[in-house]
This record gives C-alpha cells, structure tokens and sequence, in this order.
C-alpha cells in the first residue's frame, strides 16, 4: 500500500480538482435542496485526502534520487511539447506544504464565511487554485509552468474579486490581473524564443544547455530578462509589487494561501530557472538588485503603514525580496528553506489577524488597543508567527537566516547588511502592529471583541503548534544546521528592532517620537513611494496618448482617405450620369476629354 502510494503521488492534484469540479454542482445552484454547505465538506475531505497522500509520499521518498515521467502531449512539424512530471523529495515536500495549509485555510474559512451565500463558489476556487499549486511543483518544464501559472493568475483574480459587488474589490482584482499579466507576457515572449535553441523545455536538459551550448551573450541577456519578469510579477516585486497590496480586499482565507504559498510559487519557477540565469551575470545581478531593492523599501513601507494587513502584504515582498537575492547568488536551495520557514509563519499571521478583523470589524491599527486579555490566543499566534518570520531563537527563521547571511558573506557581502537591516526593520514593524493591536489603552472599536467561530481558532493553534516546532521538522530531515555567531548577530538586530517598536509605541503620546521623522519621509513611504501617482503620469499617460494619436489617425487619416474615395467615386457616377444621353457627339466629348486629363496626367508624372 506504501510503495502504490509513493509511485502514484502525481495523483494529489487530482484529489482538489475533483473536489473543485464537484463544487460547481452547488454554485449555479444545480444542487438547491442541502443548501452549499456541502461544497465546502467536499472540498476539505479531498484536500485532506491530498495532504494523507503527500505526508506518506514523502516519507517513503525522501532521500532517493529524483524520478521523471513524460507524456507526449502534441508532437507537430518538428516541434514537441511534452508534459513532463518530477517526484522528487523537494516536489513532495512542497505538496506536503501546500496541501497542509490548504486543509487548515478551508478549515478557517469554514468559520470565517459562516455567513456567507457563496460557499461553493470560493471553495471551488481554492479547489482549483490548489489543483494549480500542486500541478507547478511537480511539473519539470517550462512550458506547462507557464500554463500553471495563467491558472494561478485566474485563481487569484477570481479570489480576490469573490465579493464583487464592492467597488474596491472589483479593482482590485483587476489590478492584480493586469499587473500580473505584464509579467506573463514577457514570460510567454521568453519560452517561445528559448526553444529554438535549446530544442527543449525540461528543466534539466535547459540547465545543460545552459551550462555547454554557447549562445550570444546580448540574445541570452533579452531572454533571461523575459524569464525573470513572470516571478516578479508573481511575487511582487518592485516595480510589479501593487498587486498584492490591493488583493488584501478578498477573503482572509484566500489572503492566508496568497500571502503563504501563491507568492511562493512564483519563487519557486525562479529556483528552476536558476541555472539558466547563470549565462547571463548581468540578469543574475539584475536580480540580486530587484529582491534587496525590495526587500528595503517594502519593508520601510511596512512600517508606515496604519491598515494591518497592508503591513503583513509588504512584509510578503520583503521576504519574496530575500529569496531574489538567494537565487541571484546562486543559492537555490537555501532559497527554498526561506520559503519553507516564512510560509507557516507568514500564514500564522495572516490567520491572527484575521481573527482579529472578523471580531472587531476594523483593520485601522489606530483604532485597535488593548486586546491582549479579551483576545490571547491570537495575540500568542502573532506573537510566535513573529519570531518565526525573524532570526529569532530557536524557532525556524533563526536556523535558515544565518544560513543565507553566511552565503551572502561568500558571495556578496554588502547582502549581509540588507538581511541585517531587513530583519531589524521586520521586527520592529511587527512589534510596532503587535503593540498598537494588542497592548496599550482599550479603544472604542475594541472595547466589545467577541469571541470566534472554533473552526477560526483550531486552524490557528495547529498552525502555531507548526510554526513552534519547525525547527524539530527541519532537524527530522537534516535540513538545517547551527550557526551561533551569525545567529546571535542576527537576532541581536531582531532584538534592536523590535525593542526600538516597543520604547516607541509605548510611551505616551507616541505621536511625539514619530514626529521626529520628516513628514515628506513618512508620506513618502505611507503612500508606496507615490507609485501610483508615478504610473499614472508615465505608462498611463503614455498609453492614453498613444491611444488619443491612434484615434486621431484612425479618424482623420485612415477613415479620411476610404471618405475620399469613396466621395470621388460617388461624383464621378453622378457626372457621368449627364453624358448617357443617347447622343454620340457626347460620347466623343467625354473621350476627348478622359484622354486630356489622361495627358495631362502623364505629363507630370516624371519619366
């Protein structure tokens, strides 16, 4: 039963796309009578079965060496293009990752959607959405990535856009579509034109190209610049970091796997990619630039921010910034420890806050207080969800930080003051929102804060329970090792930050401190480094002139001259209407005069 286990497990993305499917019979109300509560016990049975199937998969695979399946899917005019499939400890153990926090996401939205008419609706989504997340860790070429990640596209515009009669949470969806296809186009453009040349788009026969077919370095710069766009936009990055900011209108629930894994796989397509990056030093330091150009200015972003999970969705592009660094360094696998540390925590406070949301209606951080004795558990959550997104000892982000600041030591050393400042300022943004959430003086909207649906609360402990014991689950499978001096370095600026958050936050007024900083720099970074005012007077104002130039072309030009001849011909047939007369003195007339034109015609022109 194990070994038919292991050597089926490309079957668990199958499990949530039945579950998916299923949903759909209960969303246009095709099944009336049990109501569309059932859609949702599906979904989280499937899902459950996905997890089971991963867990022992996993357990059974870890340790042997990597097996690749391929399916021919269309083989035409020399061209083939193959479904090809990898089971490797590294794709189940992102299986076992992504269906473990969907099981718990489902289980929670069955609290937080209580009320809600739409059940089947968004649980078929996260169906589908999973479906996709799974299909992308197993598959091995680029190609079918490309094709998961449209599909994760349309999930999170889906996702986001689940209460669409709410102004906010229509353009929301519209922007994370749009901003996500600036990526997926230039993406699109990369694949098609690296397949010529390597013949092939299995990841491990293009990291071979990579490394032993020479390729002009100016065509290779171009097409890795195509291939690095799809997983900025994925896991926004400046410049397509937007999105994400926006997309904290949907459903926590859908927030929870968006923040967690949906950015992840963005990364992780990146890590694929890595040895075909190497040809070109130039998009490798490109992308070096991108993730600590981000990772900074997010994380200063973070801090200014007064709308909760504003602060959380910068946060996630900071971290996403760390794993650009790792792959731009050329170090991939530590880039997937990051992942494998920030996602549980990362969910666990996402989960916190939206306990917190849900019961008090708010997520102005301003208009929070004193929550700490109506509301402990999630004010633990956030607190060990904190720690275990810094170096904080001895939970999961103390082991794999130093780790990277080692690498960064090797490679480029100035890294290792962008993770030291990162960390510091992550932790004092955290502690800045646990403080203004959970201590201080009672506020008007958090003076009643009633308790939660269980099925919010159990979903969190659980995530806690994992996030606190990570460190035991790297141990089990040898992934991590200690470093004392450049974790204590390290958690020496987590201390900084978050004690600065505290003796700032805690005095009274802290309005007082603030106002040290310049209000220009506080604005500066409160309003995204004024992004969107920027687009607006660049890329829309070029495109809204462009378009006004097309129009006035369209119009006076094009539509001008099919006018002209089509006028010309109208008085011609009227003029020559007058000469069929019958009489043959007026034919010979137009004769003479058609050759006289004619002539005169001819005489101009030049010979």
């Amino acid at each position: 039963m194990l070994e038919f286990l292991k050597n089926t497990v490309w079957f668990v993305p199958c499990y949530t796309l039945i579950g998916g499917i299923l949903a759909i019979l209960w969303s246009p109300g095709i099944i009336r009578r049990t109501g569309t509560r059932p859609a949702g016990y599906i979904n989280i049975l499937m899902t459950s079965l996905a997890f089971i199937h991963s867990m022992i998969a996993l357990d059974q695979i870890w340790g042997e060496p990597a097996k690749e399946y391929r399916f021919t899917w269309l083989k035409i005019a020399g061209l083939t293009i193959s479904f090809d499939v990898q089971i490797s400890s590294i794709s189940v153990g992102a299986l076992a990752l992504i269906t473990g926090l969907n099981l718990l996401c489902q289980i929670y939205a069955v609290g937080y959607l209580e009320t809600d008419w739409a059940w089947a609706r968004f649980y078929a989504v996260l169906g589908f959405f999973e479906a996709g997340m799974c299909g992308l860790v197993l598959c091995n070429s680029l190609f079918f990535s490309y094709v998961y990640l449209e599909i994760l596209t349309l999930g999170t515009y889906l996702a986001i856009g689940f209460w669409f009669a709410q102004p906010l949470v229509v353009s929301g969806a519209r922007d994370a579509f749009w901003t996500k296809r600036v990526g997926d186009i230039l993406l699109l453009m990369a694949v098609i034109a690296i397949y010529p040349f390597a013949k092939t788009w299995n990841y491990n026969y293009l990291g071979y190209w990579a490394q032993n077919s020479p390729i002009d370095f100016t065509f290779a710069t171009v097409v890795c610049l195509g291939l690095i766009a799809g997983p900025m936009a994925k896991c926004a990055q400046i410049p397509l970091h937007l999105w994400l900011d926006e997309a904290m209108e949907g459903p926590i629930p859908a927030t929870i796997l968006r923040n967690s894994i949906v950015v992840g796989t963005g990364a992780y397509v990146l890590i694929q990619l890595q040895p075909v990056l190497e040809i070109s030093p130039i998009v490798s330091q490109i992308v070096v630039l991108v993730g600590a150009t981000t990772a900074v200015l997010t994380s200063l972003i973070s801090v200014a921010q007064i709308d909760v999970k504003r602060v959380l969705s910068y946060l996630v592009s900071t971290y996403m910034g760390l794993v650009f660094m790792a792959v731009g360094t050329n170090h991939e696998r530590t880039a997937l420890l990051v992942i494998a540390a920030y996602a549980p925590a990362m969910a666990l406070l996402c989960m916190s806050i939206g306990v917190i949301v849900w019961s008090n209606i708010t997520q102005d951080l301003t208009l929070m207080g004193g929550l700490w004795k109506r509301r402990p558990l999630p004010a633990m959550a956030f607190l060990v969800g904190s720690w275990g997104l810094v170096a904080f000892p001895p939970l999961g982000g103390f082991w794999v930080l130093p780790r990277l600041a080692n690498e960064f030591l090797s490679s480029q050393p100035w890294l290792l003051g962008v993770l030291l400042f990162v960390n510091a300022v992550t932790a004092f943004s955290l502690m800045r929102a646990f403080h203004l959430i959970f201590l201080g003086d009672v506020k008007p909207m958090t003076v009643r804060s009633p308790e939660v649906l269980w099925a919010m609360v159990l979903p969190m402990m659980i995530m806690m329970g994992i996030t606190l014991h990570l460190t035991f689950i790297f141990n089990q499978f040898n992934l991590i090792y200690l470093d004392w001096k450049m974790g204590t370095i390290l958690s020496i600026s987590t201390a900084l930050g978050a004690v600065s958050a505290l003796i700032i936050y805690g005095r009274k007024p802290a309005n007082e401190n603030i106002a040290i900083i310049p209000q220009g720099l506080r604005d500066f970074f409160a309003y995204d480094l004024y992004t969107q005012p920027l687009y607006k007077n660049t890329v829309a104002a070029l495109v809204n002139s462009l378009s006004a130039v097309s129009d006035w072309f369209d119009k006076y030009i094009v539509d001008g001259v099919v006018n002209l001849v089509g006028l010309g011909t109208v008085f011609g047939g009227q003029a020559l209407r007058y000469t069929t007369s019958g009489q043959s003195q007026l034919y010979v007339f137009s004769i003479m005069l058609g050759l006289i034109l004619l002539s005169i015609i001819l005489g101009l022109i030049p010979a």
